[in-house]
């Protein structure tokens, strides 16, 4: 147990300190999801309005942009990995008195501490936006990002154990990342499309993450009525939200680290 903390630790640290080094990645992690605020938020605002009492259209997509920035940041955890094995010290990692699973633990651990601060960043950002935000509010949403973060790790790291090239990584997980994104209700409530479209999005768990954010950003509006996605009848609870994605989120650690271990 001791070998599996310290390896959560040290890889945890690496991963934040990479990160934290490398300033064309600190800006670049920004750069779609503003680019998606201001194109679709200036775009859109004016044409679709208010979508319901007291709530216009960029408040409305707000907290989807943040579910997207962690997501972002999550999912490409798995770089890490493959850059690690195509250059070698991932080897030096595996031959070391560590547990793989902590290994697995700490690329996701590091991965979620540096998405969180990214959503940290765009919560900062929110007031200048006219997106208004309390401390309380704050403190409610953090851990949403922490659990949400961390269970979407799994997944880049899922993908990551099963690729050898950082070029093929980043193709695999654009094609994941922008449907789960427009299937998440960013840009639209999932229970108001056409049917198909409302079963596809319900299937995807970015969906409950998005939702659990909205519903603390909005949740308090005067006047709002249930924001929840609605599943067979039945209005999700942020802590129902919540919980479905961390189920996700373990059942993704689990397979990616057994699939990380069979590689390697």
């Amino acid at each position: 147990m001791a070998d599996v903390f310290r390896g959560m630790w040290v890889v945890a640290y690496r991963e934040l300190l990479r990160f934290i080094q490398e300033r064309s990645r600190l800006v670049s992690s920004f750069a779609m999801p503003l680019l998606f605020l201001v194109i679709f938020g200036a775009g859109f605002n004016r044409i679709i309005g208010g979508l319901s009492p007291g709530v216009d259209f960029i408040q409305f997509m707000y907290p989807g942009i943040i579910a997207m920035t962690v997501l972002m940041g999550s999912v490409m955890s798995g770089l890490s990995v493959v850059w690690d094995r195509e250059f070698g010290f991932l080897k030096e990692i595996l031959v070391a008195p560590v547990g793989r699973s902590g290994i697995v633990l700490g690329k996701a651990l590091g991965a979620a501490t540096v998405a969180v601060l990214q959503g940290t960043v765009m919560l900062a950002l929110a007031p200048f936006l006219g997106v208004s935000l309390s401390p309380l509010m704050v403190a409610k949403l953090v851990p949403v990002l922490i659990i949400v973060s961390v269970s979407l790790s799994g997944l880049g790291i899922l993908v990551a154990s099963r690729m050898r090239s950082q070029q093929g990584f980043q193709i695999i997980v654009q094609i994941i990342i922008f449907p789960l994104i427009f299937l998440s209700g960013v840009f639209f409530p999932v229970n108001s499309v056409p049917a198909w479209l409302e079963v596809v999005s319900k299937v995807n768990p970015l969906t409950y993450g998005v939702d659990a954010i909205r519903q603390l950003f909005l949740g308090g509006i005067a006047g709002q009525p249930a924001i929840g996605v609605t599943v067979l009848g039945h209005t999700m609870t942020i802590m129902e939200d919540v919980l479905l994605v961390a189920v996700f989120g373990a059942v993704m650690m689990s397979i990616g680290t057994y699939s990380f271990t069979k590689q390697d």
